[in-house]
């Protein structure tokens, strides 16, 4: 097996390196992606069994909402959602969270729960934004349970000054790839599963046109 290679020079710079505490303190309680993107997301994490609607997780579900915000598009409610984020008060907003973490994994990626004591770790448009996503995505295989998901969903559209300069250097195939290195890197978890979860070509005779949706799943071995 050929060993990987380092991320280029400058892949995880970004145009503004100022404290991301500075940059996310004014609350934002929008939503990221259109409506499209947002219900792809909400059915993925319910075909997964993830939400409070699904048994293939068993009791008690406890599910990790990573750079979370007031919503984490769960269709149900689990029986415990912890929602770790960089405001407060977007978090606080969060209808669904039993729990609030403000952390800012940039600064240090550890994640403050017990190992094997997670059902399902999501994060939702916003990898873009890690400078240490394999250390994050290491701790999230720590505290998942066996067999549970790592769920990652994205979109072409971000705070460009915050995204990492490899995530704006390549197209959405690039961006598919690099997460799902990402993934392997961290180590822990089964060959992860790339999807695209909205429409391709033409939609009611017209061009689609909505925020392309994609997926990188994969699970804790």
């Amino acid at each position: 097996m050929s060993t990987p290679q380092p991320f280029p020079p400058g892949f995880f710079r970004r145009d503004d390196e100022s404290p991301d505490p500075v940059f996310y303190g004014p609350p934002r309680l929008v939503t990221h992606i259109d409506d499209g993107a947002v219900e792809a997301v909400g059915a993925l994490y319910a075909e997964l069994g993830v939400d409070g609607s699904g048994p293939d997780l068993g009791h008690p579900r406890v599910v990790l909402d990573l750079m979370s915000s007031w919503v984490s598009h769960l269709r149900s409610a689990p029986d415990e959602l912890v929602v770790l984020g960089m405001n407060g008060s977007e978090l606080a907003a969060n209808a669904m969270a039993t729990r609030a973490v403000v952390h800012d994994l940039n600064t240090d990626p550890s994640l403050p729960l017990d190992d094997a004591s997670v059902d399902a770790v999501l994060c939702c448009v916003s990898v873009d934004y890690l400078v240490r996503p394999v250390e994050v995505l290491a701790e999230a295989a720590r505290v998942l349970r066996p067999g549970a998901p790592v769920v990652l969903t994205f979109s072409n559209r971000c705070f460009p000054t915050k995204a990492v300069h490899g995530w704006l250097a390549t197209d959405d195939d690039g961006r598919c790839a690099v997460v799902a290195e990402y993934v392997r890197r961290a180590g822990g978890f089964t060959e992860p599963e790339v999807s695209l979860r909205t429409p391709l070509g033409r939609e009611r005779g017209g061009t689609y046109r909505g925020d392309p949706l994609y997926a990188v799943v994969a699970r804790r071995l």
